[in-house]
């Protein structure tokens, strides 16, 4: 039975949904932000934690909520959010999806569910995917740059690696949903753009551009320079 532990300043608001998912066969605890880490360190570690965020301004006190979660369990962490929060809402490290409030248990079970399925699944052998000085380790799910490692968030991972998977294919945010986060996202479109733009600035920089923007399409992940870049190349030089 897979654990779901919620933390958040009204638990009043959180503890109807978690009674909901818990009739769908999951195990819940609510608990507020002070009582996190005790909770954590004390009984059994939770496989996703829900953190809602929707009495705040979406961000106060979220990243330090967010390391002591991570220095007790390493679990997919979704965020609840209001709507009218999302214009301004910036996601800090550590966030693998967030959901709109309210939401019902069907929609979060099946966010919980997607995460965990993806997380637990058996990757076999030691296979890569690479694109020049970027690496990806399918087998432990590491991410390099230049030999450096990149620490990405569940879904920025996940979309990462879909699109390394389907080089020089255009994706419309829509079939990026549907792909990489497997439902009918009721925020739209814009949490794609919001993962677009973690993952660049954690993969590129000024000698490294992967994600392309496809003006009113979506995305397209390019393996290859652009022809000003190539045109630049020296002659005697090989992009390996």
């Amino acid at each position: 039975m897979w654990r779901v532990a919620f933390v958040g300043q009204d638990r009043e608001k959180v503890e109807p949904l978690a009674l909901e998912l818990g009739e769908q066969g999951y195990r819940t605890a609510v608990c507020l932000p002070g009582e996190m880490t005790m909770a954590l360190a004390d009984g059994p570690r939770p496989d996703a934690v829900v953190v809602d965020v929707t009495s705040t301004n979406g961000a106060v006190g979220l990243p330090d909520l967010l390391h002591d979660i991570r220095d007790t369990a390493t679990a997919p962490t979704i965020v609840l959010i209001r709507e009218e929060q999302l214009p301004a809402y910036e996601p800090p490290p550590g966030i693998d999806d967030f959901l709109v409030f309210p939401a019902t248990a069907g929609e979060l079970a099946a966010r919980v569910r997607q995460l965990l399925q993806r997380q637990h699944a058996h990757l076999e052998g030691n296979n890569k995917l690479c694109c020049g000085d970027l690496v990806i380790n399918l087998a432990s799910r590491e991410v390099f740059l230049a030999g450096r490692s990149v620490t990405l968030a569940y879904k920025e991972y996940e979309l990462l690696r879909f699109l390394l998977s389907n080089p020089d294919t255009v994706f419309t945010r829509e079939a990026l949903l549907s792909r990489v986060w497997g439902y009918d996202f009721y925020g739209g479109s814009r949490t794609v753009d919001v993962h677009v733009r973690r993952l660049r600035t954690k993969i590129e920089d000024a000698r490294h551009s992967f994600i392309e923007t496809v003006r009113n399409v979506g995305y397209r992940f390019r393996p290859s320079p652009p022809p000003t870049e190539t045109a630049n190349r020296s002659p005697g030089l090989t992009q390996v």
